[in-house]
This record gives C-alpha cells, structure tokens and sequence, in this order.
C-alpha cells in the first residue's frame, strides 16, 4: 500500500515553510471557508463527527472535548497545542512544525474559534530550535496577512497566539504537568478532576490539542466530514503518521490509512536491515507493551491494539530484529523512565528505580528467579496507584519483555550459580549510587 499523504502533502518542498508558499497550496483557505461562516458549535459538530481522534496518544475523540468546554461567553478561555514531542521513537511533530508551520497556525485558528478563545499557546520542546523559529515566523507573516490579531478576516474573532519553548521535562508532555509549566511552575501533573476543559490554564477553560490533531482540523474544514469519514476504519478515521525507527533499512514517517496491518508499515519502511529478521517492536512509542512476529498482521488502530493490550499512542514504532538483547533493552527504557520520573508520587519514584536495580543486578549476573515476579509485582503497583500516566506507561514494556521473551531473562540469571536463593543486596554497578 502506498502512503495516503494528506499532513505530509506538501512537506518535501523547501518553500512550504513560507506563507507565500502554503497559500499557493489551498492554505488559509479553511478560516476563509469557517470564519465567520460556519458557528462555533457548528464547528465542533463538524470535527466530532468526523471522527477525529486525539494523536498525542490517548486517542480521545477531540469534538467530544471541545464539547466540555463551558459555553459561557463571559469566561476566558485557552487553546494550547501540546508539541512537548518527548516520547521514545516519536518525531512526527517535530516533523510538522519545520516542513509546514502553517499547517499548524490554521488549525489551531479554526480550532481556537470553534471553542472561543482569544489566547493560544504552542508549548514546543526546547531541543527544538529550529521548529520553534520557524513557528515564531509562520506567526509573524499569519499576523501580518491579517489571520491572526484583532478582527481575524474582519470578522468579531481575534486571536493571539504564543509560542513557548518547553524545559525539556519529559512529564510536560502529560497535558496538567505543561499547564503548570506554562504558568512558571514546576511541571508536575495535578488531580483530576477538574478536567483541563472545566479548570486549566490560570484556572479557566483549556483545551490541550496534539499538533497533528490539529493539522487535522484544516482538512475536516476543507474538504468535509464524509471525505475524513471516508479513510481508515469506522472508529478510526483519517491518517495517521506512524514514526518509524530502529532495525528498518528506512526509517522515518509515513503518512497511511489507520488501520494498516504491522506488516504493511514495515514494508513501507523498507523492512528490516539486510540479514536480519523482524523480532519485536513498540507500536506506539516506548509506552506500551511489545508486538511480536505473530502480529505481524494486525491492524494499527486504537481498539485493536487495545484488545492486544497494548495501545497505538502516537504510532511509533521503535523496531527490533533479532540481534536485540531484550534485557539491555527493558533495562534502558526503565533507566528512561527513573530518570524522567517527576517524583511526585511513590509508586512512580520508587517503583521505577526498584525496577532499575533488579533489572540491572540480572543483567550482571546476579539476578534471580525470584526478580522476575517481584518486579511484575512492582509494575503492577506502578500501574495501579501511580498518580499520572508515566509509571502506567513505563510497566507494559518492561512487563511484555519478560513475557514475551522470558528465555533471555532465564538465560541471564542461570549465569548466577545461587539464582534459586534470594538476592543478597547491595550490589554495587558503576551508575548505581550506594552509600560509602
């Protein structure tokens, strides 16, 4: 199957970073077409019957959030678009905002218009300095043709938008944690309820929209419902851009129908490195628990995936073949997840770095039998009592390693003559720090 490319249409032309450019190309044409013709909740309608799905990762319908906005017209209400791209394996984001910037101020236009707010914010990773600039231009010359300001196309509509380089905390892509960073706070997520759409930024309603969710936005406007409704699966509609990288002879993103099998994204990718043979991988960036060669036929929508309990998430696929040590790899992505861990709550704090050791001291040598269900046992109190989704992300793919191929963590711990005792601790490593 080729690529369906609709997000990406236009983004292998240099020029396309440049207004000129992008209104060449059918660009501004969906504000022209909606504002102020068609009513807010109109649109709304529009993209909750489309289908649409949030892409950040959690798959949520994003007419139906934008529906939980108050419709007080009294009340300030903010728009910020969630480009904290900081998940393993994902870069489609990033891949949008520095080929074609202006996809995302028009969708982030119709989307700010659609729930009435008057301020948006981009909140863009730091690392990326040029996808940052770039907006910050796209901003400039959308404001000075008049789309964004006072009166946007000369109508009641005005809007502000303000692009804020994030910290580079991993957390701050979790959507409470960012606004807490965007008010100058440290980003930590808070207790929900209240939701974001009731109480968000500075207290007042927010909607926290994913960058390719709202490219999505233009689309829907231009060339209607039905045409959105007509790719991919019922409960799944539009394209997707999976992100792919690892043991693949091209990797990158590629832009298809959800609902794809495995197999079929793979090969896009030009399927694994000469020798080699597909082993495993990641389906929706490291979050998420491991696919195998026996799914090499499913397909990469939301409920699929789900029922395989795992989750598509952003639709990056970090790939291994068969000289990948599954070990070294669960004993990575949890060193990520110590490190990244805002420590707010046990589970996630110790749980991760718990984790971490026992992973390490199998890796060494010195493992266990026993290890293996007391860090199953962890993971499930990480799953289960963490207060935000970080530690519910960093078990499954520890968790389906083990599973999956529990041979290599046997095979590790066999080296250890005494593997049918319990551990002796501590156990010194070099990045382990112990007490003198």
């Amino acid at each position: 199957m080729p690529e369906m490319r609709v997000l990406m249409a236009y983004c292998d032309q240099p020029s396309q970073i440049d207004i000129a450019t992008y209104e060449a190309n059918g660009g501004y044409q969906a504000i022209r077409k909606a504002i102020p013709a068609i009513p807010p909740e109109t649109l709304i309608d529009m993209v909750k019957q489309s289908g649409l799905r949030g892409r950040g990762g959690a798959g949520f319908v994003t007419g139906v959030k934008w529906g939980f906005v108050p419709k007080d017209p009294q009340l300030d209400k903010y728009l910020v678009c969630n480009c904290d791209e900081s998940e393993p394996g994902t870069f489609k984001d990033r891949f949008l905002i520095e080929h074609d910037p202006h996809q995302l101020i028009e969708g982030i236009i119709l989307s700010a218009y659609a729930i009435s707010a008057k301020k948006a914010f981009i909140y863009c990773r730091g690392e990326f300095f040029e996808g940052i600039a770039l907006l910050r231009k796209a901003v400039f010359q959308a404001k000075a043709k008049g789309y964004l300001g006072s009166n946007i196309l000369g109508s009641s509509f005005s809007l502000e938008i303000v692009v804020h380089p994030g910290a580079g905390a991993y957390i701050a892509g979790e959507e409470t944690a960012q606004l807490n960073s965007l008010e100058g706070y440290r980003a930590t997520p808070r207790l929900k309820p209240p939701f974001p759409a009731v109480s968000g930024l500075y207290n007042k309603p927010t909607v926290v929209n994913n960058v390719e969710t709202l490219c999505n936005v233009v689309h829907i406007v231009n060339r209607g419902v039905e045409w959105f409704q007509s790719i991919g699966t019922p409960k799944n509609t539009g394209t997707k851009i999976f992100q792919i990288s690892g043991h693949v002879q091209k990797p990158g993103c590629y832009e298809m129908p959800l609902g794809v099998s495995l197999r079929t994204v793979l090969e896009i990718a030009g399927g694994m490195l000469p020798g080699r043979t597909f082993k495993a991988c990641y389906p929706g960036g490291s979050s998420c628990a491991l696919l195998t060669e026996k799914d090499l036929d499913i397909a990469m929508d939301f409920e699929t995936l789900a029922a395989r309990k795992t989750m598509l998430g952003t639709a990056s696929l970090i790939v291994m073949d068969d000289s990948a040590d599954m070990v070294k790899v669960a004993h990575r992505l949890m060193q990520f997840y110590q490190n990244e861990s805002c420590g707010k709550c046990t589970p996630c704090r110790e749980g991760t770095r718990w984790v971490v050791q026992m992973l390490a001291r199998i890796e060494a040598g010195h493992g266990t039998f026993r290890d293996l269900g007391v860090i199953e046992d962890i993971c499930h109190q990480m799953e289960t009592l963490s207060f935000c989704a970080l530690a519910v992300g960093a078990a499954p793919p520890v968790v389906s390693a083990m599973r999956e191929f529990k041979n290599e963590f046997d095979a590790y711990i066999k080296r250890n003559p005494h593997a049918d005792q319990s551990p002796k601790m501590p156990i010194a490593y070099p990045y382990m720090k112990v007490s003198p």
